[in-house]
């Protein structure tokens, strides 16, 4: 069973009314994201109440800085499925546009949080910040909250290793190929997920078909080789290793994910798969024959099937 994505606008259903709200970006939904998520589950199931996770669609930051570079961890696809699994009885979506940046801190408690979502209470991190000019903060959600029936409950944050858990940090590695800390504070490898298109058949041409994504608003990982895991319609899960940046051994550079599927035959064009990283092995690079092309990537498969082999 798939929870409900509920559109932040439109009043509460009557059976999700009175909910245990947790609210925030919740981008990744990391380890800081399901303190956060957790509370929130265990307040609603201690009073009898629904639970919701909350988020905001797009990001604020791609409204306020609409040419930043992607840096979107997860779909909204992919968090209705993470919010499901922490336990959640649904996923409200604030859509963040000129509307929504306009609300005033004091509205957006009364008008969206009280009226329309129909919450008895609120869980955030402490340094969640909201309403126009981020004047909203969890002393005003507790403060004003009160004043208007929402109870309101703040959490401190998440650290490893003595650094906070954040979404910066885990782009930060993933952006430098460290796969094992992302995969360690997200508690699952990064993944990308999207429709396989056709492309021009190179991969296929040298005996390894490759299935093409776009990137899309995802963040940019290193560029490079990385074996990985593809979740294939049907709940099948196979191993393989992927190229993913712009195959600077062909012209024109098209910046795409390559994932090459081990003992795999099928046709996955015009489907939706979504391919995990768990290893970085290599940077890009170019080179100067098929055949020597051939043989590193015949390499890269034999350590991409070492590394997998435990998974």
């Amino acid at each position: 069973m798939t929870i409900p994505r509920l559109d932040a606008s439109v009043p509460m259903p009557d059976s999700l009314r009175g909910a245990i709200v947790a609210l925030g970006n919740f981008d990744g939904f990391h380890l800081g994201h399901q303190a956060v998520a957790g509370e929130a589950i265990a307040w609603a199931r201690s009073e009898g109440r629904p639970a919701i996770i909350a988020t905001f669609d797009p990001h604020p930051v791609r409204y306020f800085t609409p040419d930043a570079p992607p840096f979107r961890l997860t779909t909204l696809d992919q968090r209705l499925e993470l919010f499901e699994a922490a336990g959640a009885d649904a996923m409200l979506v604030f859509t963040f546009g000129a509307d929504l940046a306009a609300t005033t801190a004091e509205d957006f408690i009364r008008e969206m949080l009280v009226n329309r979502a129909a919450a008895a209470g609120v869980v955030t991190g402490e340094d969640f910040t909201f309403g126009k000019g981020r004047t909203g903060n969890v002393r005003v959600l507790a403060e004003f909250g009160e004043t208007v029936g929402l109870r309101a409950r703040a959490v401190g944050p998440v650290s490893e290793d003595g650094v906070v858990v954040s979404s910066s940090r885990v782009r930060d590695a993933l952006r430098s190929g460290d796969c094992g800390t992302a995969t360690h504070l997200l508690t699952r490898p990064y993944a990308i997920r999207g429709v396989v298109e056709h492309g021009a058949k190179l991969g296929r041409s040298i005996g390894y078909p490759t299935a093409n994504l776009r990137l899309g608003n995802y963040l940019r990982p290193a560029y490079g080789i990385y074996a990985v895991t593809g979740h294939l319609p049907g709940g099948k899960v196979v191993h393989g290793a992927a190229n993913l940046g712009i195959r600077p051994s062909f012209d024109p550079p098209i910046e795409l994910l390559e994932p090459y599927f081990f003992d795999f035959s099928g046709d996955l064009y015009g489907q939706e798969i979504e391919v995990a990283l768990h290893h970085y092995l290599r940077p890009e690079a170019k080179f100067d024959s098929l055949e020597a092309l051939t043989a590193q990537m015949e390499q890269d498969c034999l350590t991409a099937r070492k590394l997998l082999s435990g998974q």
